[in-house]
C-alpha cells in the first residue's frame, strides 16, 4: 500500500467514525464515548499524515507507533458500543475491522522500521 492510499484509507476511517458518533444516543456514556472515539479516530490520520512529514529518524522511527495506539484506542472504544448495546454489532464491525487492520499494518510498519533501523547500525 502506498502512501498515498494509506493517506486516504486512514481519512475514510476517519470520516466514517464520525458518521458514526452521529448514531450514538445523546447520554452521558454515549456521549462519552462519543468524544473519545471522535479524538482516536480522527488522530490515526492526522498522526499517520505526521509520519509522511517526519523531520528526522526519531520522529519516523516513533510516530507509527502513535497512530498504532490511535487506532488500537478506537478499536477499543468500538467494542464498548457494541457491548454496552449502543449500537448493533452489524453497524459497527465493519468500521472495528478496519480499525483492527490499521493497527496490525502500524505494528508491521513499526517492525520492519525496527529491523531495518537495527541493519543500519550494524552496516555502520
Amino acid at each position: 500500500m502506498t502512501e498515498i492510499e494509506l493517506k486516504q484509507r486512514t481519512k475514510i476511517f476517519a470520516r466514517r467514525v464520525l458518521r458514526l458518533i452521529e448514531a450514538l444516543p445523546t447520554s452521558r456514556s454515549g456521549n462519552i464515548i462519543a468524544n473519545q472515539l471522535g479524538r482516536s479516530g480522527t488522530s490515526v490520520g492526522a498522526n499517520y499524515r505526521a509520519v509522511c512529514r517526519a523531520r528526522s529518524d526519531a520522529d519516523f522511527y516513533s510516530k507509527p507507533g502513535i497512530v498504532e495506539e490511535e487506532a488500537d484506542e478506537s478499536a477499543f472504544g468500538l467494542e464498548l458500543v457494541v457491548e454496552e448495546r449502543m449500537l448493533t454489532p452489524r453497524r459497527v464491525q465493519p468500521l472495528r475491522d478496519e480499525a483492527d487492520a490499521l493497527t496490525a499494518i502500524m505494528v508491521s510498519s513499526r517492525k520492519t522500521l525496527a529491523a531495518r533501523k537495527q541493519n543500519s547500525k550494524i552496516k555502520t
